[in-house]
C-alpha cells in the first residue's frame, strides 16, 4: 500500500471517529463556557424617620385692663414661673437661654410693630421657625403669649397658670430652658404690655442620628441602582452572544464581577441602615421623653 493511500485511510478514520464522538466533543467544548452568576435585586429595608419636633402654642391671652405705671421685668417672670414649677410637682427650674430671650423680645416687638396678637406672624413666621432663626435648634418648644395691663409679674404668671394650655407649658417636665420678654407699647390705640415666654428642650439633649451615615446610605443606594442597570445591560449583551465565542466568557466575567460588587455593597448598605435605624430609634425615644 503506497503512502498516499495510507494517509487517506487515516484521514477518513479520524473523520469517522470525530463524527462518532461529536456529542462528547461538543459537550467538552461547551463546558469551557463560564457560568453566569445569578443576580437578583434585594430589598434593603426602610430607613426610620425621625419624629417631628413638637411645638406647643395655646391660644394667646388678651386680658385688657387699665394702663398703670408698673414696670414688669423678664427676670421676675422667670422667677415666678420657676416657683410655680416647684410648687406643682417639684419640677426643676427652667434656665434662661439668651437665644430664646432674644426670640421672645423680637416676637413682642414684632406684634406691636405689625399690630397682631397671634403665634404666627402675618408673614407666616411660627414659633418654631422663630427660635431657630435665633440659633436655637430644639426638640420641643412652646410659646405663651399674654396682652394687657398687670399689677405684677406674679399676676402675669398666675393668669397663665389659670389657662390650661399655658399652665401645661409652664409645668411641662420636658422643657429645660426659657426665654422671656415683657414689652410695653401701643396695641390697637391702647397702652399695654405684651408678655412672651419661649420654652425649649435643645437638640443637644438627645444624640442625633449621624448625618454622614445617612448620606453614605443614600450614596450607596445610588451606586446600587447604577450597578443593577449595568448588570441588566450586560446580561442582555450576553444573551445575544454565541456561548462558543471567545467574547462570551469575557462578558460573563464582567457580569459576574458586577454582581459580586453589587452583592457586597448591598450587604454593606443593609448593615449601615440597621446601624442608622438604631440611632434614630434612640433619638425618637429621647424626643418622646421615654
Amino acid at each position: 500500500m503506497n503512502k498516499k493511500v495510507l494517509v487517506l485511510l487515516l484521514l477518513l478514520a479520524a473523520i469517522g471517529l470525530g463524527f462518532y464522538f461529536k456529542n462528547d466533543i461538543l459537550k467538552i467544548y461547551n463546558n469551557t463556557a463560564k457560568n453566569l452568576q445569578y443576580f437578583q435585586k434585594n430589598d434593603l429595608g426602610d430607613i426610620i424617620n425621625e419624629v417631628k419636633r413638637e411645638i406647643f402654642t395655646p391660644p394667646p391671652l388678651n386680658i385688657g385692663g387699665k394702663a398703670n405705671n408698673v414696670v414688669l421685668t423678664k427676670d421676675k417672670i422667670i422667677a415666678a414661673t420657676n416657683i410655680q414649677r416647684y410648687d406643682n410637682g417639684l419640677l426643676p427650674p427652667l434656665i434662661e437661654n439668651a437665644q430664646l430671650t432674644a426670640a421672645a423680645k423680637a416676637k413682642a416687638e414684632d406684634m406691636f410693630a405689625k399690630q397682631y396678637f397671634e403665634h404666627v406672624s402675618p408673614s407666616g413666621l411660627d414659633p418654631g421657625t422663630l427660635v431657630k432663626s435665633f440659633g436655637y435648634d430644639y426638640i420641643v418648644t412652646g410659646e405663651n403669649l399674654i396682652l394687657g395691663n398687670f399689677s405684677s409679674e406674679q399676676e402675669v404668671v398666675q393668669l397663665w397658670m389659670n389657662s390650661p394650655g399655658h399652665r401645661a407649658n409652664i409645668l411641662n417636665s420636658r422643657f429645660t430652658e426659657i426665654g422671656v420678654a415683657m414689652v410695653k407699647g401701643t396695641y390697637k390705640g391702647q397702652t399695654a404690655w405684651i408678655g412672651v415666654q419661649e420654652f425649649g428642650l435643645p437638640i443637644s439633649a438627645c444624640a442625633q442620628p449621624s448625618g454622614s451615615l445617612k448620606n453614605q446610605i443614600a450614596a450607596n443606594k445610588s451606586r446600587l441602582d447604577i450597578l443593577a442597570a449595568q448588570i441588566e445591560a450586560k446580561k442582555a449583551e450576553i444573551d445575544n452572544t454565541n456561548p462558543h465565542s471567545p467574547e462570551y466568557n469575557r462578558l460573563v466575567d464582567e457580569h459576574n464581577a458586577l454582581v459580586a460588587e453589587y452583592n457586597s455593597l448591598n450587604q454593606e448598605t443593609r448593615n449601615l441602615i440597621i446601624q442608622y435605624n438604631s440611632q434614630v430609634s434612640k433619638f425618637n425615644q429621647c424626643v418622646a421623653g421615654s
